[in-house]
């Protein structure tokens, strides 16, 4: 079957890429490609991790699982704090440990899919990810720059060091039987790596959720609800465009600033996302993320640390089973009741704001999807406003008028990691990956 696909590294963008060569729908090559990205990108994803998945098929309602972190009943160590050195981000203080260990739901949400969505059976989607396991994977340039940032974290304990100790490559091996047990048994597997969260997962539920929905120049917009915090600031930076003729670059900036105002701060936090449509117009997108992983790894996975995200989640108690907040927002925009794009980003609380614009590029301004990826990005942090290199100094100078401007040099991942697909007006299919990050995309004919 035709379509596209993009995700946060090459392979594993070309596995759900040969899905659809196969046969598969967007779905079974979101699944394959969701699986490689727990080889290719274990610093952000992986059977330890929680997410959110958007579905839509063509002329139906759009579909959200959330299978993001629960609560644990008891919490079930201590939490220890490390210093990150993100160079022009500063530094950040992030907290690790196995007492930071959320309850994971995403490999139960994607059991969930294959369940309600597949036409290929679940242990061929796991296979492209256990072969590529047993390899191990190149570090090329943007990996090689997150796992030096992410050093202290990765190389914490013995295990992580035999997964990332080698600069130049991945070493996965450790990680082929965890992916055995998660062919053979499905979620259930999650809780051989976890099993003092055993209970916890034999209570979690994958939530079907309703999306939140505007309209931007008439484009039906479904992106994620709450306990996500970012669809409803992907909401109000599109409202707010869409009311304007020709929004100039401040008028993006004060879109930014209004849908921010209300949200926390945060962290250069891990996460990854695939999006996928096929020619039969169904479509799929999945972010998921580890938080910034925890330094505790199991049957070569790292586990999620997203009880030490204390930014986004507080530091309230939450009942046990409680799902817990995040920025995550896979989006789908319609034309026509078919997609028209599918797109989602990495990047923490700026992730929304790089979804809005993307998708602004894209739908107000006609502009193809990778260009509208590789455009610069604003970002709005209460009365700063942080500009990404490759604008003009004259539209820079502009919003210096207005805006405490923090100008950055070049492409930034501080900006997000958009992956993004979409079937233009003609018909045309494309795909992009977001050059700050490593993504990739890939189209099938």
């Amino acid at each position: 079957m035709g379509g596209a696909i993009a995700a946060g590294h090459p392979l594993t963008a070309e596995a759900g890429a040969k899905v659809l060569r196969d046969g598969g729908n967007a779905v079974d090559a979101l699944l394959a490609a969701a699986f490689t990205a727990f080889v290719t990108e274990g610093p952000l994803t992986g059977p330890a991790g929680g997410g959110f998945l958007l579905v839509h098929e063509p002329g139906g309602e759009a579909v959200l699982l959330d299978c993001f972190f629960a609560v644990p009943a008891a919490q079930p160590g201590v939490m220890d704090e490390v210093l990150i050195d993100f160079a022009d981000a500063g530094t950040q203080a992030f907290h690790v440990g196995v007492g930071s260990v959320a309850v994971p739901g995403l490999v139960a949400g994607l059991e969930e899919a294959h369940r309600r969505f597949s036409t290929i059976d679940w242990a061929d989607l796991v296979e492209p990810a256990l072969a590529l396991a047993s390899q191990g994977v190149t570090c090329d340039e943007p990996r090689a720059f997150l796992h030096g940032i992410l050093s202290s974290i990765l190389l914490r304990e013995e295990e992580g060091r035999r997964v990332y100790g080698d600069p130049a490559r991945v070493m996965t091996g450790d990680l082929r039987a965890t992916l055995e047990r998660i062919r053979d048994v499905r979620a259930a597997a999650v809780a051989e790596l976890l099993p003092e969260y055993a209970d916890d997962l034999s209570d979690y539920q994958v939530i079907d959720r309703v999306p939140l929905k505007t309209t931007l120049l008439g484009h039906p917009v479904f992106t994620a609800p709450p306990p996500s915090r970012g669809g409803a600031i992907v909401v109000a930076i599109l409202g707010q465009l869409g009311a304007i003729t020709e929004p100039s670059a401040g008028d993006v900036a004060d879109a930014l600033r209004d849908a921010y105002r209300a949200s926390a701060s945060g962290k250069l936090t891990g996460t990854t996302h695939i999006s996928v449509v096929d020619e039969s117009g169904k479509a799929a997108a999945l972010s998921s993320t580890l938080g910034s992983g925890s330094g505790v790894f199991r049957g070569g996975a790292q586990m999620n640390n997203m009880l030490g995200e204390l930014d986004v989640i507080g530091h309230d108690l939450r009942p046990a089973g409680t799902r817990l907040p995040s920025m995550l927002t896979p989006t789908l925009v319609l034309r026509d009741g078919r997609a028209r794009l599918v797109l989602g980003s990495a990047g923490s609380v700026r992730l929304a704001g790089a979804i809005a614009q993307v998708a602004w590029q894209v739908v107000g301004r006609s502009a193809r999807v990778g260009d509208a990826i590789a455009a610069p990005r604003l970002h709005v942090d209460g009365d700063t406003l942080h500009v990404e290199g490759g604008r003009s100094d004259e539209s820079t100078a502009a919003l210096e008028e207005s805006w405490n401007v923090v100008r950055w040099a070049g492409r930034n991942l501080y900006f997000g990691g958009v992956q993004a697909v979409e079937l233009d007006p003609s018909g045309t299919l494309a795909a992009a990956g977001d050059p700050r990050r490593g993504g990739a995309g890939r189209v099938v004919a």
